[in-house]
């Protein structure tokens, strides 16, 4: 199921479809084993460098780790306009964000993730994409939305969650507004939801990137460990 590109450090691709539609994500080195399993959701430009370390990173932790390819061969954004065009698509046909999610899901557990030991844990648009992963109750244990997109279809109806959720929220983030904030913590209540919001102080939307003027090293290091610790309490 896994060719032989080899992308950073022992990350290989793995080829699947949704329908007539070629997907290619990235697992680690370790896949086959029978260890708990993180998928991650990459920003809007698709697989990155960010996503690729978080996968190598969570290797060590002992994780097998799959980095989703949600818009499919052909389809990876270029630049930040085709990348506000295909994530806003997304965003909007939420059920075909949660049905791309759920096929990585389905990837990651066939290498060797332990079915009731999977989590999905993601970055800006990913954010938002684990998010939907709880919403959808898709069958993982939790979700990290790291500077994810808070806001939601208000016509939508709140439902139960039964995800536990983590919120990574940097405090500068203009994308946030104080109405979308309130609108989730009411859905989480809402849905009886286990969750925590951790908020970083002068800190802006992509600050866990080291590739952005947005970089915050102090606050990146902390949500890490943030969501390690997390990962610790709900899959091990």
């Amino acid at each position: 199921m896994a060719s032989g590109t080899i992308f950073s450090q022992n990350l290989t691709t793995v080829s699947y479809k949704d329908g007539a539609q070629n997907l290619n994500g990235l697992i680690t080195s370790n896949a086959g084993k029978k260890l708990p399993g993180v998928l991650i959701l990459p920003a809007w430009k698709g697989i990155d460098q960010e996503a690729k370390t978080a996968a190598i990173e969570l290797e060590k932790q002992g994780y097998i780790a799959f980095i989703a390819d949600i818009y499919g061969e052909g389809k990876i954004p270029a630049d930040n306009e085709s990348a506000a065009k295909s994530s806003g698509y997304y965003k909007q046909n939420y059920a075909e964000y949660q049905k791309r999610i759920s096929l990585a899901l389905e990837q990651l557990k066939k290498n060797g993730a332990i079915s009731d030991k999977t989590a999905v844990i993601g970055y800006c648009f990913g954010g938002t994409g684990a998010l939907e992963s709880a919403r959808g109750n898709l069958p993982v244990a939790g979700v990290v939305s790291i500077h994810g997109s808070l806001g939601r279809d208000q016509s939508r109806k709140n439902e139960k969650l039964n995800a536990k959720i983590l919120i990574e929220n940097p405090a500068d983030d203009k994308s946030v507004t104080p109405e979308d904030y309130s609108n989730l913590i009411k859905e989480m209540n809402d849905g009886n939801a286990d969750w925590q919001i951790i908020t970083y102080a002068h800190s802006k939307h992509t600050f866990t990137d080291p590739k952005s003027p947005d970089y915050n090293e102090v606050m990146a290091k902390r949500a890490w460990n943030h969501t390690l610790l997390f990962l610790k309490e709900i899959l091990k």
